[in-house]
């Protein structure tokens, strides 16, 4: 699993940046702060999660290659956001993976405007994809909005920014994290099907979606509480000292890891029936025990 990861991550990098000189080309008499500030971002680390799902969902059905631009396309929305989260006005956060967050780096505008930015070009490599059909375009634009918008992430994160201080029951709590964290996993997933224009296979990229996007987000709950700050790259229970609802707050650290190991074994048991499916079993598991 670890050469295919390193594999998948090598040639999404490798993309990134040519995407990134091709950027800088284009805007070659704009301020460049700014693409400067995006590729800050786009290179700090970073597990390259939502780009490999992205891909391998394309590659079991042989389109891998064609997933690319798509793939790259969700590291620069997952990029933006995270941008943002750290801004004094969201989380406040100082560092992400171990370097200043953009904003330290250079400034609250600039932070925000690279955001802005990034999710911008995101969608401009997706309609200059061709490589893809003109309604495979479509379909993937449509997916990505979605998901990204007030129904998904976004909506997520006004919930859990309208929130703060405050202690969100369970079942809100979940929707929280289906809008925040799962709807831009379950649309990587959505999205290496359609370039492979597999679109009966939606439902099971979905279903798995949706439950490791939520296993996902209750590790990350766990830990802030229990992880080593320099593995994971940010200060510690952060998430407490804000008074964030999250599931180890609400039920409890034990009940946390039972519920993510739950999540976890649907997820598995959605990719059961995939062809070629050792890799993304192997991830997924893989995924319930990180330690950052």
């Amino acid at each position: 699993m670890k050469e295919q990861l390193e594999r998948y991550a090598a040639v999404i990098n490798r993309r990134l940046d040519e995407l990134m000189g091709a950027y800088n080309e284009e805007n070659a008499g704009a301020q460049l702060i700014c693409p400067e500030a995006m590729r800050y971002s786009l290179s700090a680390g970073g597990k390259r999660i939502r780009p490999v799902l992205c891909l391998e969902f394309a590659r079991i059905f042989g389109a891998e290659e064609k997933a690319l631009d798509a793939a790259c396309a969700l590291e620069m929305i997952h990029t933006f956001s995270l941008i943002h989260d750290d801004l004094p006005c969201m989380d406040n956060d100082d560092f992400r993976r171990g370097k200043p967050s953009c904003h330290k780096q250079f400034d609250e505008a600039q932070a925000l405007l690279a955001g802005d930015a990034l999710e911008n070009y995101a969608f401009e490599v997706i309609a200059s994809d061709d490589k893809l059909s003109f309604e495979q375009r479509v379909k993937l634009i449509k997916c990505l909005s979605r998901n990204v918008g007030v129904m998904g992430m976004i909506g997520g994160q006004v919930i859990d920014v309208k929130n703060e201080g405050s202690r969100l029951d369970g079942e809100s709590l979940l929707k929280m994290y289906s809008m925040k964290t799962s709807a831009l996993i379950k649309c990587a997933c959505e999205m290496g099907v359609i370039c492979a224009g597999r679109d009966d296979m939606l439902p099971v990229a979905e279903e798995y979606g949706e439950c490791l996007g939520l296993a996902f987000q209750i590790v990350d709950d766990i830990l802030d509480i229990t992880a080593d700050e320099k593995l994971l790259g940010k200060p510690v229970h952060s998430d407490e000292e804000q008074n964030k609802s999250t599931y180890p707050a609400i039920f409890g650290l034990e009940a946390a890891k039972a519920k993510a190991a739950e999540l976890t074994d649907r997820a598995m048991a959605a990719i059961e029936k995939l062809p070629d499916n050792g890799f993304i079993t192997e991830l997924t598991a893989s995924l319930l025990k990180r330690q950052y």
